[in-house]
């Protein structure tokens, strides 16, 4: 697999669709993780506009929460708590005593935990939403191929904001 400059893993031009879901899924999850590289505890913790909280540790937090959420909960059917239980239950919500280090190492166990429970599954099998997210899609049934698809596009929503994030904390802009 080639990379990019950066060490992000360049998905493949031609594969079949979960290879194809899969690798652009791991280019997003390796982009959170260079959106925030070199940067301080400071920097992560600064908040974008006013009067929104969001970080680059929250959302790496966040995310944390995303994984087990859509491959844990819904996909497995597994009962779980949440990651991070104080504050909102986004995930956002930042504590003194928890840097990046921790939070990445955290999500990295949600995500080798998702590509677990994945691992021997079709794109076609099926977990259950909640009643609450159920509404939104008019059933309680959704595929693997949805969740990945939705993780997808969970990811690149939020490096729209880890974009502006990071410009505003060093200038950094891109990838």
């Amino acid at each position: 697999m080639s990379t990019t400059p950066d060490g992000r893993p360049v998905p493949p031009a031609h594969a079949d669709e979960r290879a194809m879901l899969e690798s652009w899924l791991e280019f997003h999850r390796a982009t959170l993780v260079l959106k925030c590289e070199g940067l301080d505890d400071r920097q992560l913790r600064l908040a974008s506009v006013p009067p929104s909280p969001m970080t680059l540790l929250g959302l790496v937090q966040h995310m944390a929460e995303v994984e087990r959420n859509w491959f844990q909960r819904v996909f497995a059917g597994q009962d779980l708590p949440l990651v991070y239980e104080e504050g909102r239950t986004d995930g956002f919500t930042l504590a003194p005593d928890r840097g990046i280090d921790e939070a990445l190492a955290v999500w990295r166990t949600e995500v080798a935990r998702g590509r677990e429970v994945i691992a021997a599954s079709s794109l076609d099998d099926s977990g259950e939403l909640s009643e609450q997210e159920a509404a939104y899609l008019g059933g309680q049934g959704v595929s693997l191929r949805w969740i990945l698809v939705h993780m997808i596009e969970e990811y690149a929503r939020h490096h729209g904001h880890a974009d502006l994030l990071r410009e505003g904390i060093d200038g950094a802009t891109g990838a």
